[in-house]
């Protein structure tokens, strides 16, 4: 195991890989899940009560129709970047620095979708740039994915909400068309929502992430599925095991 793996292992509460055989595990040394795999082994397996499948579609992908959205439907990347940029269709704009459109590979197969920029990233323009950007990282290395390789990474709202509460309903309505041409545009193979505010938001209705993580959900044509918001596990660690199978689900997902 490298240096990297060891951090990542460590930043998501899965250190050690491996304790002594036969020696008892403590609280101290037992692992919180299983460990992320390396190149040379299989995925960890997914726990049966994380395979329920909804409503999603049975193909890889299906393309992403979403309905309804005027203005920004026949927008390529260019027309799209620049629409955000001098949008004002909500109150958030006026209380930002700048707009946070999106960062990544243009054509990737994951698409991980947050709720809103925080201070730093209305400070540098980029999406989980400070504490929770870096989980988020580590999350991605995790399943051997890395940030603008293959991956695409986006919020609900474009611009930060005022001491980073959650977005309105009404902002939400505002700005989610924006996402929805970007998701049309990368036609991704995986939606990968983090936290309970983006889940909803995509999916349309409200439930619990609870309720939501362990499925495999359709928005429109394209598979998402449910995990926690990096913030949230910052302020959690206890549950970065749980975010670690829905990872694996995910990766699971992706190999069928």
């Amino acid at each position: 195991m490298n240096i990297r793996d060891e951090a990542v292992l460590r930043e998501l509460n899965l250190y050690p890989l491996w304790v002594r055989r036969g020696a008892p595990a403590t609280a101290e040394t037992a692992p919180a899940a299983t460990p992320p795999a390396m190149e040379s082994q299989p995925a960890a397996p997914v726990p049966d009560e994380m395979s329920r499948t909804t409503d999603a579609p049975q193909s890889a992908h299906a393309g992403f129709v979403a309905p309804g959205l005027p203005g920004t439907s026949s927008l390529d990347w260019p027309e799209l970047k620049q629409k955000v940029r001098d949008c004002s269709a909500c109150t958030l704009r006026a209380g930002c620095t700048q707009t946070v459109f999106g960062v990544g590979d243009e054509k990737a197969e994951w698409l991980f979708v947050g709720e809103g920029p925080g201070a730093d990233e209305d400070a540098q323009g980029e999406p989980f740039v400070g504490q929770a950007g870096k989980l988020l990282d580590n999350m991605l290395a995790s399943i051997r994915l890395k940030r603008g390789n293959n991956v695409y990474i986006a919020n609900i709202v474009k611009c930060r909400p005022p001491g980073n509460r959650t977005p309105e309903p009404d902002e939400i309505a505002a700005c989610l068309p924006y996402l929805h041409r970007q998701i049309a545009l990368i036609k991704p193979k995986l939606i990968v929502a983090l936290g309970k505010t983006a889940a909803t938001s995509l999916l349309g209705r409200d439930a619990s992430l609870g309720s939501l993580r362990g499925a495999i959900h359709d928005c429109h044509g394209t598979p998402l599925i449910v995990t926690y918001h990096p913030a949230y596990l910052l302020r959690s660690p206890a549950e970065k095991a749980k975010a670690w199978q829905d990872l694996c689900f995910a990766r699971q997902r992706m190999q069928t």
